[in-house]
């Protein structure tokens, strides 16, 4: 195995070839030195999505670990499930609520959102004109089997195209809206009129520049992603579903299987992740806790930022 031996015993271990490490020798719960914080972050940047095992983390010292890194955000509105006390924390079982707000079963609004292949790939909050820089995301109840997630690598999809190709999407840019890849009920349907409700949309680069690493990364999903601006429909719809294909290779993903106290830190920018589905007819809970780093505004190849359309504003959540 490849360690990368960094600093105060902690060592780096990469788990796949482009995208992954697991890092030990640390406490997130305890004391961190700012050698330690930089070797964590550099190992972020590197390997766009790192793990820790065994961890005792609270939603007090997940917060605490988290500020060592950023801002984070707190988000307007979050479900029963989340701790009231805690802002910055949102616990996933919120996400089995929404179904039922809208007249469906949890099982029922997984499949009108994910009803192709591609279509559960995504960013945290893409459609955001500044989405999040990061996500933090902490174990607390998994199953015994099931429920992976998977992150891919988006700095090695787009460095895998093909010159040419590059050369076409650097200067592309493209339509983020929040709830395209929902398909509706039949009739009326109660989640299509929230939608429309509470539009969030942006305009982004295809290829953004990445603030730290100055890397180029094909800035795409498979949930947020409608319309690439000035290309035609059809047109539009077969490049997209080729750079996503590419985006979500094999060989730039990583899979994580969860225990209890596992962390992932994630760059948000630089991946986009496939959330498990495999678990939901098991009769076992699945007890996530995540918190989000503020992030910018997207720059692409020309240096132009990305533009908000609706309902988002840079740091205003």
């Amino acid at each position: 195995m490849t360690t990368d031996r960094t600093t105060a015993g902690i060592e780096v271990n990469p788990v796949a070839g482009h995208i992954g490490a697991e890092i030990t020798g640390v406490d997130l719960a305890g004391y961190l030195d700012d050698a330690q914080v930089a070797a964590i972050r550099a190992a972020v940047l590197r390997w766009k999505v790192v793990f820790f095992r065994g961890q005792e983390l609270d939603h007090t010292g997940h917060v605490a670990f988290a500020r060592r890194f950023g801002e984070l955000v707190v988000l307007g509105r979050r479900g029963k499930a989340s701790p009231p006390d805690v802002p910055e924390i949102e616990t996933t079982a919120d996400r089995l609520e929404l179904g039922g707000r809208f007249g469906m079963e949890h099982d029922e609004w997984l499949r009108r959102r994910r009803h192709t292949l591609l279509r559960g790939w995504h960013c945290d909050h893409g459609a955001r004109v500044d989405p999040p820089a990061a996500t933090i995301l902490r174990a607390e109840t998994v199953p015994p089997y099931g429920g992976d997630t998977t992150w891919s690598n988006l700095a090695a999809a787009y460095a895998g195209l093909s010159a040419p190709v590059r050369e076409f999407v650097d200067g592309l840019r493209a339509e983020h809206r929040l709830g395209v890849g929902y398909q509706p009920r039949p009739g009326d349907d109660a989640y299509v009129r929230h939608l429309l409700d509470h539009q969030v949309a942006s305009v982004h680069p295809l290829v953004r520049v990445h603030p730290e690493t100055g890397e180029r990364v094909l800035f795409v999903n498979g949930y947020y992603l409608e319309q690439i601006t000035d290309v035609s429909r059809a047109e539009s719809r077969a490049i997209l579903e080729m750079l996503l294909e590419q985006a979500v290779r094999p060989e730039y993903t990583v899979r994580f299987r969860w225990e209890p106290g596992s962390v992932a830190f994630w760059d948000n920018r630089a991946t986009i992740h496939l959330a498990p589905s495999d678990n939901v007819h098991l009769d076992s809970p699945r007890i996530m806790h995540r918190v989000m780093l503020a992030g910018d505004v997207p720059v692409g190849v020309d240096g132009k930022p990305s533009e908000p359309i609706v309902g988002t504003q840079p740091g205003r959540w």
